[in-house]
């Protein structure tokens, strides 16, 4: 049934909202039985681009110029790099380097796919081709809160120009605070939902939904109902704002 023009999803200036019935499919340079909807790109002001990449069974895509942060939200996932070939299942993710590797799937299958120009810092080497499983990852409670716990994806090296964790809500937690800063963020709901604060506005945000927060948008997430909300976190980082 058609909705008469009514939509959760919302684009300002400095943050958007992107909820799954606006969601449109398209096929990218170096896909094969393979479709991506693009949540953020530099169309609208963004720095990264991240797309979830829906496989149909013996699908792939290519390799990229760009570094590449993976996340299997379902199905099974094989990542190849020059000389081993990895199997990743839900919530499994891999982190790949610009250069010759490719990601296929034997199963219809989706992944969330982050990628940005890699920005060199002067006494480091450029991080290299690493896999993990977002349930092994030991949690952590934000900032001695419990019933708000980090895991942290992406390790804590200056190699690394951005930043990757979940965030997992017990029903009635928040954030302790209106967020403002110089980076930007790419969100995926993963799981339950609650009330955002984007900007002066104020969204409701469920499974499913792809938020982009820009540099010093006023940010604060709440969480409502009776199951666990979760989100999967980008953010630029470990870099000087003038670098490039």
């Amino acid at each position: 049934m058609h909705n008469l023009g009514y939509t959760r999803s919302s684009w300002q200036v400095d943050h958007a909202l992107l909820t799954p019935d606006t969601f449109i499919r398209a096929s990218l340079p170096g896909m094969k039985k393979a479709t991506a909807i693009v949540h953020a790109a530099p169309a609208m002001g963004a720095a990264f681009t991240e797309y979830t990449v829906e496989f149909e069974a013996d699908g792939r895509i290519g390799p990229s110029q760009n570094q590449r942060f993976l996340y299997v939200l379902e199905g099974t996932v094989d990542v190849a790099g020059k000389q081993k070939k990895h199997r990743l299942s839900k919530d499994g993710y891999a982190y790949l380097p610009p250069g010759d590797h490719t990601v296929s799937a034997r199963e219809i299958s989706r992944a969330i796919v982050i990628e940005k120009e890699y920005v060199p810092l002067k006494g480091t080497h450029p991080p290299k081709l690493f896999i993990g499983s977002e349930p092994a990852i030991p949690g952590q409670p934000l900032l001695g809160d419990t019933t708000l716990e980090v895991r942290t994806l992406v390790p804590a090296d200056m190699a690394f120009d951005f930043a990757v964790n979940t965030l997992t809500f017990q029903p009635g937690a928040s954030l302790p605070m209106v967020e403002v800063h110089v980076m930007e963020h790419g969100l995926l709901m993963l799981e339950g939902g609650g009330i955002y604060r984007l900007g002066e506005s104020w969204y409701q945000a469920v499974a499913g939904d792809f938020i982009w927060m820009g540099p010093y948008c006023p940010q604060w997430f709440g969480a409502l109902g009776k199951v666990p909300s979760k989100y999967l976190l980008y953010k630029d980082w470990n870099r000087h704002p003038l670098a490039r």
